[in-house]
């Protein structure tokens, strides 16, 4: 499994809102500015995910975006998920009958595909959350939160 930009600049974003008072709303801009993440393609990405209901939009002068779920009902494996990542290994494994460690080697990835699902479906924002800040503390890093 590779996370991709698309799927990484996801999870930077919700991690950024979730430490917004009261998980948001927060601006595109000032999550860009922060996270050092390109405004357009993160405004097209915040589309995403407030279509697959992880986010939503807030009108007006204090507007922008926020958590639509608490920190712990966001799973690492929703998000990517939603903006279309995969977490599919190999797939250009196939079982050839007179190959024997093919079989092996896509039922070994079978297996492992399995348990990466769990860990990621198991993993969530409060987890990356608390995760970057024991590391930040350990650092001696001050408040300030990039992902």
């Amino acid at each position: 499994m590779k996370l991709t930009t698309k799927g990484h600049y996801s999870v930077k974003a919700l991690l950024d809102i979730s430490l917004q008072p009261g998980y948001g709303p927060t601006s595109v801009k000032e999550i860009a500015k922060r996270q050092s993440l390109p405004a357009p393609y993160l405004e097209k990405l915040m589309i995403e995910l407030r279509k697959g209901g992880l986010v939503k939009s807030v009108r007006g002068l204090q507007g922008g975006y926020q958590l639509a779920l608490q920190p712990e009902q966001i799973s690492l494996g929703k998000i990517l998920e939603v903006v279309g990542e995969t977490s599919l290994p190999l797939p250009h494994l196939q079982v050839h009958s007179e190959q024997v460690e093919d079989w092996v080697t896509l039922t070994i990835w079978r297996h492992l595909h399995q348990k990466i699902i769990r860990a990621l479906d198991s993993l969530t924002l409060a987890d990356l959350y608390y995760d970057a800040r024991s590391a930040q503390a350990l650092q001696g890093e001050q408040v300030n939160f990039i992902v």
